[in-house]
């Protein structure tokens, strides 16, 4: 009998074991066995870096308000231009405006009236209270006002004149560009080239005027008073200008002048030095007369030669190194002359 307890009783705990071990295995199944950390999926990872702030990326720093020569390239008279001062600038650089102004149609009848357009540049941190040189820039026979590209933030002379100024290379001075066709068709590029020849009329009578009445620039009543702060310069047929209407009718209120491949109807040595030192024009000194041309270049080379080249030899008012110089280098009739003849030009006017 007590065999048989015994044996009862293994029974009920054997029973209660497999029990046991059967809810232990529906336990496992359900929750999963958490993975190590040291397995792959949870190797851990480099906490993410904080974004660095505004203040912790550099930024271009911004030119001081007033130039310092210390802060870039020098300028230099040079036989190219240099890529530091071809760059456009979008702080602390100078801006351009279209104006309007009325003329008269000197060509044919002056008793019309004109609307004549042109584009001012006007110097970084232009101050209307101070008094500020201008230089009159005239473009070529198939070209108008925009030619020398006084357009838009990209232009090459308004960079020009941003680099030279912020450099501290020059004193700020304001450039204009106007049409050089004095007729009533002046929108006509390809229009009466005669109408070229009657700019002295506009120049004097219309443009400067109303840019002296306008803009902060140096003005008098009596026009040649203030000639020592006007020049004028161009390219081409506005080189031509430059000679036989700057020099050759307006010294008296004009004493800078910069010819680029001066066009073939430029006066020729001899005449040019005949006009200047008799009167009305004996008493005037030209401050600088400055001038270049591309060897290659067949349109204007040879008439461009004749008009400057040997110009301090017919008269005492010009000095080769003094306030004469003529440059000639590699290149044609194209704005790669031009672009470095301004550079140049620039550095030279308004400097005494």
């Amino acid at each position: 009998m007590r065999r048989l307890v015994l044996l009862l009783t293994l029974i009920g705990l054997t029973a209660l074991c497999i029990g046991c071990g059967k809810q232990e295995d529906k336990k496992d199944a359900a929750t999963p066995t958490p993975v190590s950390e040291t397995t792959p999926a949870e190797t851990p990872t480099t906490e993410p870096t904080e974004a660095p702030k505004a203040t912790d990326t550099p930024t271009p720093t911004e030119e001081p308000v007033t130039p310092t020569p210390t802060i870039g390239p020098h300028a230099t008279i040079n036989d190219h231009l240099p890529y530091d001062y071809s760059k456009y600038r979008i702080k602390n650089c100078g801006k351009l405006e279209e104006i309007t102004y009325e003329s008269k149609d000197y060509l044919n009848d002056e008793s019309k009236t004109v609307v004549k357009p042109a584009f001012v540049y006007l110097p970084p941190n232009y101050d209307e209270t101070k008094q500020y040189n201008v230089l009159y820039l005239m473009h070529g026979i198939g070209g108008d006002e925009k030619e020398w590209g006084m357009t838009g933030i990209t232009s090459t002379v308004k960079a020009i004149m941003d680099n030279l100024i912020i450099y501290g290379d020059i004193e700020p001075f304001i450039v204009v560009c106007p049409n050089g066709r004095s007729y009533s068709d002046f929108a006509n590029t390809a229009g009466d080239s005669r109408s070229f020849y009657v700019f002295g009329k506009e120049l004097r009578n219309d443009l400067i005027p109303y840019i002296e009445s306008h803009y902060a620039v140096y003005h008098d009543d009596d026009p040649t008073a203030v000639r020592d702060h006007r020049a004028m310069a161009g390219l081409s047929m506005g080189g031509m200008q430059t000679i036989n209407i700057g020099m050759c009718e307006c010294l008296d209120i004009i004493s800078w002048f910069g010819t680029f491949s001066a066009a073939p109807t430029s006066y020729v040595s001899s005449k040019i030095a005949d006009i200047i030192g008799s009167e009305p024009f004996a008493q005037y000194k030209i401050n600088y007369m400055y001038n270049i041309c591309g060897l290659q270049d067949g349109t204007a080379y040879g008439s461009a030669s004749a008009a400057a080249k040997q110009l301090p030899q017919y008269t005492d008012k010009l000095v080769d190194g003094e306030n004469f110089m003529w440059q000639e280098l590699p290149g044609t009739h194209d704005f790669g002359i031009w672009y470095l003849g301004f550079y140049n030009f620039a550095q030279l006017a308004f400097k005494q």
